[in-house]
This record gives C-alpha cells, structure tokens and sequence, in this order.
C-alpha cells in the first residue's frame, strides 16, 4: 500500500505517517483551534485537500466493513493509525507473529510429494510475512536456507549448486 499512495503522491504518503498540517488560529491567550473555512488561504486549502485525497486512498482500499471502521477518523494519519493496530496488532501481537513467524521459518522442510516451486511458494510466504514485520533474511541466508531443507535425494543437485554458484551472490530466484 505504501508504494501505491507514494507514486501517486509521495506527499500522500507523509500525511499518513506523519499527520497533516490542518490549518489553525492561536488566540491571544496561546489556545490553538482549527481555523474556520471561511479563513482558509489557497496554502491552507492545499493541506486541507491533501488529508482529503490521502483518506479517500485509504477509503477506496477496502470493503464497507473497513470503511465503517475509519470513516469517522478526522485524519489519513488517525485511519492509518487504526488499520495498522487492527492488521499488525499491537507490539505484543506483532511480537507473536513475529515469534511464529521466525520458528515456521526455523522448521521449514520440504515436504514429502511436495514439487519445488511449490515448496518455494510456502517459503516466499514466509519470507514476505516476516518481511512486513520488519524482521528480514539476507538473500544468502534463503538460499542456505533452502538448499538446507530438500531431501537427501536432493543432495547431488545440492552439491553441484554449492560448487558452480556462489550462494552469498545467488539470487534465491536464480536458485528455483
């Protein structure tokens, strides 16, 4: 999702992270309010239609159910902000998944009657779930990986691999 907002907008992308800058009036005593519409500048309508387009991205990305969810939100920020909680959890449940994640990756085998791109179909799932948890291998380290789980009746192609290529500069695509 963070791509698609960026190449539409790379601002879009900033709003949600970092919140907008909603147009406002201090009073005399320092109290900061939201400034009427009927005081906004063309630089006050541009920060304004930002948070719009940046919600309505949010928006036109999910079904009703998530759109009830984030609808009421004021800010692209506050919807964000509540998608990542109910998608990623809070950090004890990223931590979870996270821990779940890296044993999946730590056991992984090839299974019996399992072809290889099927096998490497179960292990990019894995890869990119702990990818978006912020938790990532190095390349050399798939490839080891990989190479590790086959079956004995692997090994002479395993052998061959490890004598032609070198697995720290082996694309795990290259390797499949």
């Amino acid at each position: 999702m963070m791509i698609f907002i960026q190449a539409l907008d790379f601002n879009l992308w900033d709003i949600i992270i970092n919140g907008p800058e909603l147009p406002h009036t201090i009073s005399n005593e320092g109290v900061k309010t939201l400034k009427p519409i009927s005081l906004y500048t063309d630089d006050d309508r541009k920060k304004v239609q930002l948070n719009a387009k940046a919600k309505h991205v949010i928006i036109c990305a999910f079904i009703s159910n998530e759109f009830n969810r984030v609808s009421s939100c004021a800010t692209a920020k506050k919807m964000w902000d509540g998608l990542e909680v109910t998608y990623k959890g809070t950090n004890q449940v990223k931590n979870a998944k996270i821990n779940m994640l890296v044993r999946e990756y730590e056991m992984f085998s090839m299974k019996e009657n399992e072809n290889i791109s099927r096998m490497f179909v179960r292990f990019t799932d894995i890869i990119n779930s702990l990818q978006s948890l912020n938790k990532c291998h190095s390349n050399s380290e798939m490839v080891i990986k990989i190479l590790g789980c086959l079956p004995n009746s692997w090994m002479p192609k395993i052998t061959a691999i490890e004598e032609a290529k070198d697995l720290n500069t082996l694309p795990l695509e290259e390797l499949l």
